[in-house]
């Protein structure tokens, strides 16, 4: 029986393309802006079929913290890597846990059948 599971996970599974998003564990350095620290990220684009990603900052309950980027839906080409400065408040600090990128799909048509992902780093 256990055969046949993993006989069948091996020929159904297909591959997944995401995005990358390093590092994995960004750390908070300070800016050119009193009060104001800066997490240097890198956005990687490994799907032919996405090119814009929206930045977000959350807290360890999933919601929103404020923060500054230079443009928070960015522009990426298939195979192009990004530099990505993000900027939060230092009174946030301590509330921002994760940096997280996530896929936008251009409506084409009717609906359109497509994986969205959302990576995110971890803050320490």
């Amino acid at each position: 029986m256990y055969r046949t599971i993993i006989l069948s996970l091996v020929l159904f599974v297909g591959c997944v393309n995401a995005h990358e998003w390093t590092p994995t564990y960004p750390k908070l350095a300070p800016s050119y802006v009193p009060e104001i620290l800066r997490a240097n990220m890198v956005l990687f684009n490994t799907r032919k079929d996405i090119r814009y990603y929206q930045i977000e900052v959350f807290d360890d309950e999933w919601n929103k913290v404020p923060f500054a980027a230079d443009n928070k839906v960015v522009t990426v080409n298939y195979l192009q890597k990004k530099k990505i400065p993000v900027y939060i408040r230092e009174k946030d600090k301590f509330r921002a846990v994760y940096v997280c990128t996530r896929s936008k799909l251009l409506a084409e048509g009717n609906s359109i059948a497509a994986l969205a992902t959302r990576i995110c780093s971890k803050i320490k």
